[in-house]
């Protein structure tokens, strides 16, 4: 018993560590979903809890029931053989977006908090990911156990600081921005995104653990965390608007505020929560390509990270403010499925 909470913890912080990147850690993606939407966000919030918890356990059972090692074989299931390819191919592209966008963060936190190199940043973060992912699926449970408590942790005490220094008042009063979605749309765009990205891990994990009581209680975990997590970081953003609504990592105002310490003790929780997205990405990516193209794991790996590097220079803001969207009304079709489809027998 002991043991299936334990395993269902690692499980629930791989999914925490799978969905919380760059966008997340930075602000930058819950400003643009959920804080542009005022007091409206809350509903939101708890709507994206709910559907977390709900898909994410049946994606990860799915994977166990198909005895998956990569999101393939969940697709072509999902979709059938002839539609599944092109999606499996769509899940890619977004896999390697979203590694790009990772990459992007971490050099944007070098340079603009850290007044260190872009470049160096990008490249320090991308060859400690590479050992890790040449680990496997262990070596991304045991580093989603180690950092996804601290990121947790940090984003409480953020909720909690800005609650205890300005109050609920300016929460309360808060107004959805002219132009912002529907809280319902965000929030469905929002999962489905994430969903479309994190099946790259929770279905070969899924697979690997095989043991459905304790991925459905490690599913309720992650989508319980996800959604504290998005609420108290939402609530300390939305007492900083409007002036966050033009920083590339909004959550630095926030963070100003709370003394130098705390300030470095972000950065390092931000970079954490970066690297965890990061390499489940580029595992899910490499795990699904070595099946197509006739080079070794690491090779592949190698590739993936140079090429990422190199679309990484785009810019930060670009990738979550119009890239993310893209992708979750893209992902749309793949949860509507996931929520109607049979468990396989």
């Amino acid at each position: 018993m002991h043991e299936r909470w334990f395993t269902a913890l690692r499980v629930g912080f791989t999914y925490i560590g799978t969905v919380v990147g760059a966008g997340f850690a930075s602000g930058q993606e819950i400003m643009q979903f959920f804080t542009v939407n005022g007091l409206e966000s809350v509903p939101s919030i708890l709507m994206v809890t709910v559907l977390f918890s709900w898909l994410g356990i049946r994606m990860m059972v799915m994977g166990a029931r198909l005895q998956a090692h990569s999101y393939e074989e969940f697709n072509n299931y999902l979709f059938g053989t002839r539609w599944g390819r092109w999606m499996n191919g769509f899940v890619g592209l977004i896999l390697f977006g979203v590694t790009t966008a990772m990459m992007s963060g971490t050099g944007a936190l070098f340079k603009e908090q850290l007044n260190s190199s872009f470049h160096f940043g990008v490249i320090v973060t991308s060859l400690i990911a590479f050992l890790i992912i040449l680990r496997g699926m262990e070596g991304i449970l045991n580093v989603n156990a180690l950092v996804v408590p601290c990121m947790f942790a940090f984003t409480l005490v953020v909720g909690i600081q800005g609650m205890a220094v300005q109050g609920l008042d300016g929460f309360l009063a808060g107004q959805p921005t002219e132009g912002s979605n529907h809280w319902m749309v965000s929030a469905v765009i929002y999962v489905a995104f994430n969903l479309a990205m994190s099946q790259a891990v929770l279905v070969p994990m899924g697979g690997e653990i095989n043991d459905e009581k304790t991925l459905r209680l490690g599913g309720i975990f992650g989508g319980v965390g996800l959604g504290m997590m998005l609420l108290a970081t939402n609530f300390a953003l939305a007492l900083k608007s409007p002036e966050i609504f033009h920083m590339e990592i909004p959550i630095a105002l926030v963070i100003s505020t709370l003394g130098e310490g705390m300030k470095y003790f972000f950065l390092a929780v931000m970079w954490g929560e970066i690297f965890t997205t990061l390499v489940g990405n580029v595992y899910g990516l490499a795990a699904n390509l070595v099946e197509v193209i006739p080079l070794q794991t690491n090779m592949l790996v190698a590739a993936i990270f140079i090429l990422g590097y190199i679309c990484s220079l785009i810019g930060f803001p670009v990738f979550v403010g119009w890239i993310y969207p893209f992708f979750g009304y893209c992902g749309m079709v793949a949860i509507l499925l996931l929520a109607v489809r049979k468990y396989p027998t």
